[in-house]
């Protein structure tokens, strides 16, 4: 008898992350000799555990499979559910159970760091209990922080939507040129700073704006910044600055925590926002002069209409790669992208020990930042740019884009 497949979304979306579960389903759907139902687990392992799951097949006669692949969000929905550390806790044998009754013999998670630590325990426990069940973990993350692969689905677009935002607002800022002021920007990175990295891209010559690029990666000294600031705006009076949402001082504190207190998620991270207006309130009262703050918030992960065509395809052929693995018996890996080179841009994908993955968070390489901590190389901008390349046609409903949306009842 055919085992059955079971695929589930978990964290945060990105504007591919339903092209990885097009991947997965689409690839398992037309391997009908290999493969039985295509489940999708509504809200993740979380709502798979209340018995929340939808079968797949039918959204490919439909045509809706095809208009998941440009819809941002997570189609399934999402959680972010922690399973327990110990093994022997009554939730893995009640999971193995509802896996079982489901007749699951492929199972597919799609996720960043904290997606990958489920995969890790679940994959960890079928190995002790003997369960044959596959688990596959297929890597997400705008972030960009997995490591174990040269870059994740999600990174490409929200850099995409990141350098091309920050090439607007650029502009919109230059149109009053008698008087200086500053634009802050500030960009999703708890403590990695690549997505921040990423408005280096959308520089149109050598010293345009943004003139000053902030990442958590270097310690970030207040009384240096607003020197920085002075200099700067010598030279460009309509400055943009860009900053990680994580950016600290020396002591590990986060500069939005100068501001008000912070409050932490469901895994002990701390929610961060305000670094922004802290340093506009800051160059207000010490320098006086015009300063203003964007926050991208969302938009970063969500936006549609800049996706990246490299980001969308290769989502999509991380999901099928992962099908094809685990039906070739692998199990407790992630898919990773391993770049063979940069000119022209080629990757591999591969399998990496998911356990080498979990609880780990990839940084920018300290040799990639320069200027005193205020800048990224060319090193990051050869190693960015492949990613961004590419338009993708998003179908459109009277004026709007027409996405894909999972009824509920």
């Amino acid at each position: 008898m055919k085992k059955n497949v079971i695929v589930g979304q978990s964290g945060g979306p990105t504007a591919v992350i339903n092209a990885s579960l097009y991947g997965v389903v689409y690839e398992a759907l037309n391997r009908e000799d290999s493969f039985g139902a295509v489940y999708g687990m509504i809200n993740g392992i979380e709502g798979f555990l209340a018995g929340h799951y939808m079968d797949m097949e039918p959204l490919e006669r439909s045509g809706e499979l095809e208009l998941i692949k440009t819809t941002p969000g997570s189609y399934l929905g999402s959680c972010r559910y922690k399973l327990p550390e110990d093994l022997d806790d009554p939730v893995y044998p009640e999971l193995m159970e509802k896996l079982n009754a489901l007749n699951i013999g492929y199972f597919f998670y799609i996720g960043g760091n904290d997606s990958m630590d489920t995969v890790s325990k679940l994959s960890r426990y079928a190995a002790k209990t003997g369960s044959d069940i596959k688990f596959i973990g297929i890597p997400k993350t705008i972030d960009n922080d997995l490591v174990e692969t040269d870059h994740t689905p999600g990174f490409g677009s929200a850099a995409k939507f990141i350098a091309s935002t920050v090439r607007e607002i650029t502009l919109d800022a230059s149109v009053y040129d008698n008087k200086k002021s500053v634009t802050i920007v500030e960009i999703m990175g708890r403590h990695a700073g690549w997505l921040t990295a990423a408005s280096a891209l959308a520089r149109k010559f050598e010293g345009d704006n943004p003139v000053l690029i902030y990442l958590p990666e270097a310690a970030f000294d207040q009384e240096a910044f607003l020197q920085k600031v002075e200099e700067a705006l010598e030279q460009t009076p309509n400055l943009v600055v860009c900053i990680s949402e994580g950016i600290h001082d020396k002591d590990g504190t986060f500069i939005c925590e100068f501001a008000s207190d912070v409050g932490v998620d469901a895994f002990g991270h701390k929610m961060l926002a305000g670094s922004g207006k802290y340093l506009e309130n800051l160059i207000k009262e010490r320098l006086g002069i015009k300063v203003r703050s964007v926050e991208l918030n969302v938009s970063q992960r969500c936006s549609s209409t800049m996706l990246s065509g490299t980001d969308q395809k290769e989502a999509i052929a991380s999901g099928a790669f992962g099908v094809k693995c685990a039906l070739e018996g692998e199990t407790g890996k992630m898919i990773a992208f391993k770049r063979i080179q940069d000119k022209p841009y080629t990757i591999d994908y591969v399998t990496t020990d998911v356990n080498h993955v979990c609880n780990r968070e990839k940084t920018v390489p300290a040799e990639w930042i320069t200027r005193e901590g205020t800048d990224v190389g060319d090193a990051f901008i050869d190693y960015a740019k492949p990613l961004i390349q590419g338009e993708v046609h998003v179908p459109m409903e009277e004026g709007v884009p027409m996405f894909a949306y999972r009824r509920t009842v």
